[in-house]
Parts: structure tokens; C-alpha cells; sequence
């Protein structure tokens, strides 16, 4: 059986991979998935070509024949992708690579990143992910019965803190009435960071509007894509780059939410969005804008090179 030319070097690490992942399923052909594991030494920079940083059982995953495009995202996996462009393959990298930038084909990294003026650079509004179209429109038919819910139906994505133990519940419930005094209902989901306290503060702000609550972790499928696809309005907190990407998949306004103590990163992508035009601070009055599709643009930008992918499962070096 032929492999597939294109390789997603996946990050264990979900919002990292999604980066790779969506812009693979936005090229339209087969991929292979090579899951990524790290060892010991990829805690410090490697600033050569190697596969050094993997374990041993993702070090036997990486064989010949050899793909002829990577998509990867993520410090650690770049080593290991240009260690394949030694062998041959075109190498497509999100988010900054560390060393060795010079080496990859094709660099996709977000304006709030400020990434300085290169040949290979593709800068892009936020970062890549998976929430496409087509997924969207799945979710909405999955889960229908959320049409039930009043309007307008405002999308809640809340996150905490990157580095810490937790969003401060305080802040969780001042968000959440927020939310619910300009809602008819609520359509809310928790992550990893958020914490059990904030949760159930967020929970207890938002009982006397209609809602829905998905906690981290809560068993059932996750309607996260569909909360998106029947959202009249999003707000997301600031802190998560992954979540505030894929509200702009939708047509909706977006609206950050600041829960305090956002780093300089996740201010500066904040600014950046809303001088696009694609999203406000929440508090201010409700707008139009433009679905934004970044993974889409990153794969026509791939086709569009001599080295992209040509036909179905094929790319040329």
C-alpha cells in the first residue's frame, strides 16, 4: 500500500497538533499521523537536524519511505522536521521553531508572536486549528436541539490562567453575569485551567438564565463545536489562543474577555484582533465581521507552491 506523502509530526500537547492537523485536512488529501513523544532531552533547544528529542517508540515511528511535505507545529517537533527535510521532505512549521528557521519551507506564525520579516514567513491572524467548515455544519445538524435555547445565544469558552492553579473564581463569576445579563441564554464550557472553584462560581452566575454548562472533563460527547455552530455571539477569555482561533471560524461577533492577569502574548493578540476587526473587548457593542479562515489560507498557500501537494496523496520535492 502506497504511503502517503504528506506527515503531521503530532505535539502530544492537543492545541499544538491541532495547528498541523487542521491545516492538513484543509489540503484535501490522505496524511499520515506520526505521534509525537518526548524524552529527556527535549526539555533544552536542540539546534540541529535530529530525532534526539523523541522516545525511543516515536523514534520507530519515523521511517522510510520518507514523506515529501511535513506539517508540524511547536518548538520540539522542529528539529525532527528538519531532520526529515535532510531526507528530502518540504517542511511547513507552525508557531516559532527556535533554532534553525532558515531551514524550514514554509513558516506560519501568528502576528502576535511578532515574528521578524523572512522569505519563508507566512504571518497569519491568531493560529491554525481544526474548526472548519464543514465541522461547524456537522455540529449544527449533531446538536440541533440547542436551536431550542433563547436567542441570542452567546457561546461562553472559558479557559484560566497559562501558567497557575486555576481562574479565580471571583473573576469566573463576574464574567459569567456578564454574559447572562446580555444573553437569552448561555451556552458555556469550562477547560483544564479553569478550575473546580471557578467553575461552580461560573455555574451558580449563570443559574437564573437559561444555559447549558460543559465542565472539563465531563463525560457524554463534548459539544463544544456545537455551542460554536449555534452561537449568535462568542466570548472567549483571553488567556487561550487555541479557543479564541476557533470562535473566528464562525460568523458570529467575538467578544475577549480579559480574566485578569494576561500576560503580554495574549494581550498582544487581543490588540491584534481587534484592529482586524474580528473581535472587541467584551462590554462593547455588537458588530459584523468576517468569518476568518486561517487554516484554508495556509493550505492554498501550500498548493500554490511548486513543492505543494498536486493531486491526491501526492507532493512534489
Amino acid at each position: 500500500m502506497t504511503q502517503p506523502a504528506v506527515w503531521v509530526l503530532a505535539d502530544p500537547r492537543a492545541g499544538t497538533a491541532a495547528q498541523a492537523l487542521g491545516i492538513a485536512e484543509r489540503l484535501g488529501v490522505p496524511f499520515r499521523v506520526i505521534e509525537l513523544q518526548w524524552g529527556r532531552l527535549a526539555r533544552w533547544p536542540i539546534p540541529w537536524p535530529s530525532l534526539a528529542g523523541l522516545t525511543t517508540e516515536a523514534r520507530s515511528r519515523v521511517i522510510d519511505p520518507w514523506p515529501s511535505l511535513t506539517l508540524s507545529a511547536g518548538r520540539r517537533s522542529g528539529p525532527v522536521a528538519r531532520w526529515l527535510r535532510r531526507r528530502g521532505a518540504r517542511t511547513v512549521h507552525c508557531m516559532r521553531p527556535g533554532a534553525g528557521a532558515a531551514d524550514f519551507d514554509l513558516l506560519v506564525i501568528g502576528a502576535h508572536d511578532r515574528p521578524q520579516p523572512a522569505p519563508n514567513l507566512m504571518q497569519i491572524l491568531g493560529a491554525c486549528h481544526r474548526m472548519s467548515p464543514g465541522r461547524l455544519a456537522a455540529a449544527r445538524g449533531e446538536w440541533a436541539a440547542l436551536a431550542a435555547l433563547p436567542s441570542p445565544r452567546i457561546a461562553l469558552l472559558v479557559g484560566g490562567p497559562v501558567r497557575g492553579e486555576g481562574m479565580r473564581p471571583e473573576a469566573a463569576a463576574a464574567i459569567g453575569g456578564q454574559v447572562a445579563r446580555m444573553a437569552g441564554s448561555v451556552l458555556a464550557t469550562t477547560s483544564r485551567r479553569t478550575g473546580a472553584p471557578a467553575t461552580e462560581a461560573l455555574s451558580a452566575a449563570l443559574a437564573e438564565r437559561p444555559h447549558r454548562l460543559f465542565r472539563w472533563g465531563e463525560g457524554g460527547a463534548n459539544p463544544f463545536a456545537g455551542f460554536l455552530a449555534w452561537a449568535d455571539a462568542v466570548v472567549v477569555t483571553g488567556d487561550s489562543v487555541s479557543m479564541l482561533s476557533e470562535a473566528l471560524a464562525t460568523a458570529a461577533p467575538v467578544f475577549v474577555a480579559d480574566p485578569g492577569g494576561l500576560g503580554p502574548r495574549h494581550q498582544r493578540l487581543r490588540e491584534s484582533l481587534v484592529a482586524a476587526g474580528q473581535a472587541r473587548a467584551l462590554g462593547e457593542g455588537w458588530f459584523t465581521r468576517q468569518t476568518l479562515d486561517e487554516s484554508a489560507r495556509v493550505a492554498a498557500a501550500i498548493r500554490a507552491h511548486p513543492w505543494g501537494v498536486t493531486a491526491a496523496g501526492d507532493a512534489t520535492k
